[in-house]
């Protein structure tokens, strides 16, 4: 007994050097995927956000609900429509999306922290809270020709201050990936969870941005877990990029950390969040358990 608590004071000794260097500072975490389907490691992340907060950091996230949304829609009979590759979002969607992301996910959030002893508050337009204004994206065909998604947007803005007041109270805000158009009016737009996280994390001019999901950092060798780069600069990843190497949905991911980075959000983190408090093992030890990106490495 006295040996196995020596090895948590151990592990407590090793993580004060981290906490003093990070409390009082924003960590962006996006939340996404299926992961957030998963009870058991969804009560792992939300006291990781608890604990972070306890120790004088001001943890911000920013969640989809891609799956939630897609559940939601066949029960009310919403049948999807892509463009591209992309979902459409038509009126009908995109009341779907409001209410699942906003008035479902983001108070759920909000409950199960407060469940776990911390606080939190919800931010949004659907709870008359909003903190994120954008405007329509579309995409480009082949020949050039705008290809129209519906409402469909990016961030453009975001409300910092609202964000940091939460934060200074001890409140730990939940914003969803859904934002209104910045002309003063409320219609909505459906935003790309990563996409709205980045903004939110260059915005904020956080310290660290974390991508928290169902896959453990950049492989070089996507079907091999033991591939996984611990930590790369952004030169780095920019290599990998063009070299092929990363494939699929993480080369969005990355181009995304790359911009942020550029931002000034000084550390990006990729980690699975089905790993057991894989928020705290990434932030609080020494290796980490997923891959961090940085500008460039500590000499």
């Amino acid at each position: 007994m006295l040996l196995e608590a020596s090895e948590k004071a151990d592990v407590l000794i090793e993580a004060m050097k981290w906490i003093r260097e990070h409390r009082g500072k924003i960590t962006v975490v996006k939340l996404g995927g299926s992961l957030m389907e998963d009870e058991d490691a969804m009560m792992h992340l939300i006291t990781d956000l608890v604990f972070m907060e306890t120790v004088g950091m001001k943890p911000v996230v920013v969640h989809g609900g891609g799956a939630a949304i897609s559940q939601a829609m066949t029960e009310a009979g919403v049948v999807p429509h892509f463009v591209q590759g992309r979902r459409y979002t038509d009126e009908a969607t995109l009341k779907v999306v409001k209410e699942v992301l906003a008035k479902k996910i983001s108070t759920g959030l909000v409950e199960q922290i407060k469940f776990y002893g911390g606080s939190a508050v919800a931010l949004s337009d659907a709870l008359d809270t909003n903190v994120l204004y954008g405007r329509k994206a579309t995409l480009k065909d082949d020949s050039g020709q705008e290809v129209d998604l519906g409402w469909v947007g990016e961030v453009t803005r975001v409300d910092v201050d609202k964000i940091v007041e939460c934060c200074n109270r001890g409140e730990i805000p939940i914003i969803p990936s859904y934002t209104v158009v910045d002309d003063g009016g409320r219609q909505g737009l459906n935003v790309n969870a990563d996409v709205a996280a980045t903004e939110v994390a260059k915005q904020l001019h956080a310290n660290k941005l974390i991508f928290v999901s169902e896959v453990n950092g950049v492989r070089t060798d996507p079907n091999d877990p033991n591939s996984m780069i611990n930590s790369l600069t952004a030169d780095e990843a920019r290599k990998l990029l063009a070299s092929g190497a990363i494939v699929g949905g993480m080369i969005p991911k990355i181009q995304s950390c790359l911009k942020t980075i550029e931002r000034g959000v000084e550390k990006i983190h990729i980690i699975n969040g089905r790993l057991r408090h894989s928020i705290l093992l990434e932030i609080f030890t020494s290796q980490g358990v997923g891959t961090e990106i940085v500008d460039k490495r500590d000499r």
